[in-house]
């Protein structure tokens, strides 16, 4: 029975893979479709704008234990910003979630020698937002909120100098689930 649960997962995230590569999601930015079948829309961005794509295979990925980290079908997650570099001064970050778990999006500097998703998370499987410069996390609208639900969008404006960012999910075990990535910031 272990054996076959496993077999799924692999299959089912080669699957997702391979349907998130065809549509481009990895280097693309996010495609309109997605846009326009989102609840809501962000409004005409500021400055420089990276989309982020975020998602979940949904109830396909199992109960939570968190007896060890993460659980069945974590790796099932992603987070996927476009485009990674933008030049120093506003940027706008608009967030779609197109998976079926709330989501947010999470702004935070990378250390000197610190790599994306090389964090430390702690016990509730959340990294620190210590130094935090924003975050995308209201259903159809901007800055902080109680999440991005499904089918949403939600936007955050920041001033970023130049240097290395991480964008992340810091929602329970999410982090620890491959839902960050680096953004670099040119001066």
């Amino acid at each position: 029975m272990a054996i076959a649960v496993v077999a799924a997962a692999v299959v089912l995230g080669v699957a997702t893979t391979g349907l998130l590569a065809a549509s481009d999601a990895f280097h693309g930015s996010t495609p309109d479709s997605q846009r326009r079948s989102a609840r809501c829309a962000p409004p005409a961005a500021a400055g420089s704008v990276v989309d982020v794509t975020v998602g979940d295979m949904g109830h396909m990925m199992g109960r939570p234990d968190h007896s060890r980290p993460g659980w069945h079908g974590m790796d099932a997650m992603y987070l996927v910003a476009h485009p990674a570099k933008v030049p120093a001064g506003r940027v706008t970050i608009r967030v779609v979630n197109t998976g079926a778990l709330v989501h947010e999006v999470v702004v935070l500097p990378l250390p000197a020698g610190q790599g994306a998703g090389e964090r430390a998370t702690g016990p509730t499987g959340r990294v620190s937002e210590a130094g935090s410069l924003g975050e995308a996390s209201r259903t159809c609208g901007a800055g902080a909120g109680h999440g991005i639900a499904s089918g949403a969008a939600a936007w955050t404006t920041v001033t970023l100098r130049p240097g290395r960012y991480e964008l992340l999910c810091n929602y329970p075990d999410h982090y620890a689930a491959g839902m960050y990535a680096e953004l670099d910031v040119t001066g």
